[in-house]
């Protein structure tokens, strides 16, 4: 048999033994079976049914979860070079324009946030619409329980339950941005920084690029969630000298020259080995972007004050504490052990904050 020998039809029985529930009708036109076939196995009281245009379960009886994720992403890959349905090799196609493929869709919203694990998230039996995310130029329309969401910016999908899922900072944005109770948006935001699903800074990075920091229920559920954040920030910074063997510094401390001006504060400073370590928690301020200029250049201001007196300034990020609290620790021991080989700091008067 050569490329151009189409393929024999399959048996429908062979479908029925399928291990997919869910085929495209270009799928289901691979196993050979015709349009005219497929609208007389959805006839009612027949075995299968229509979940989505184009998007067939093959077997009687409601959906599963799991059958209405596969047919959402199916639907949004309409257009895409077919794929073929289980044991049925690819057939070469004619030259086509770039169409979207699988990795150009991903659940988000509040079914990636069940995916995810967050308790807050409702079942996903519960939900009435499935978010799924595409690119802006995709000419697809929502349809019965799959809501289409475009963006220019795709982020790169994870792997969850073999399901490309959007990351949390952008599936809570988009889940965010369809929710109107404030006790609702409080409790997600709230999961993703206690749970440790994502930083707040990339949370509020995403909300503000969705426009959503001028909807007063997200302002003040973002307010307590940078709070939130700080204190969990500073809790395993706290497990960092502990659980790794640093010298206890001194926590939370103004640093000012004998009868001079205020340096700034700091979260732990060594006042024998002049190192003082700061948690780079700053994140962009609800509608204030002045804000966030002032933050920034403040930070810089005295990073460089402070180590034209001698001291060395470790910045510190919180999501580094989470991801890689060893190697932070290691970067702080350094700092301490170099201090030996440096000229002795600037005496600053150390004041608790």
């Amino acid at each position: 048999m050569n490329h151009d020998t189409p393929l024999s039809p399959r048996p429908l029985s062979h479908l029925a033994e399928a291990h997919c529930r869910v085929l495209t009708t270009a799928q289901l036109r691979a196993h050979g079976v015709s349009a005219a076939e497929t609208s007389e196995h959805c006839r009612p009281g027949g075995p299968w049914r229509q979940l989505l245009p184009g998007v067939y379960l093959l077997h009687p009886g409601p959906p599963t979860s799991a059958d209405r994720l596969q047919a959402v992403l199916l639907y949004a890959t309409r257009g895409a070079t077919p794929e073929p349905a289980p044991g049925v090799p690819a057939q070469p196609t004619a030259r086509e324009p770039h169409r979207p493929a699988r990795s150009e869709v991903m659940i988000t919203g509040l079914a990636a946030l069940t995916l995810h694990g967050f308790a807050a998230a409702p079942p996903l039996p519960a939900l009435e619409k499935i978010d799924v995310l595409v690119g802006r130029m995709r000419r697809l329309r929502s349809a019965g329980w799959a809501r289409i969401l475009r963006t220019a910016d795709l982020p790169e999908p994870e792997t969850v339950t073999g399901l490309p899922v959007a990351p949390v900072p952008r599936a809570l944005a988009d889940a965010v941005g369809q929710l109107t109770d404030a006790a609702t948006v409080r409790r997600l935001l709230t999961e993703a920084v206690r749970g440790g699903h994502c930083e707040p800074a990339a949370l509020v990075r995403e909300l503000s690029a969705a426009r959503l920091l001028n909807r007063p229920h997200v302002v003040d559920a973002v307010d307590s969630l940078l709070a939130e954040g700080r204190s969990i920030a500073e809790d395993r910074l706290y497990r960092m000298v502990r659980e790794h063997g640093l010298p206890e510094p001194v926590w939370n401390v103004d640093l000012r020259l004998p009868g001079g001006p205020h340096l700034g504060g700091v979260d732990a400073y060594w006042p024998q080995q002049a190192v003082a370590v700061e948690l780079d928690t700053r994140a962009p301020r609800p509608g204030r972007p002045e804000d966030d200029e002032a933050v920034w250049s403040e930070y810089a201001r005295k990073r460089e004050l402070l180590e034209r007196l001698g001291i060395t300034v470790v910045h510190l990020t919180p999501r580094k504490l989470r991801d890689a609290l060893e190697q932070q620790a290691t970067v702080v021991r350094t700092a301490l052990m170099a201090a030996a080989d440096r000229e002795p700091a600037a005496y600053v008067v150390v004041l608790p904050r």
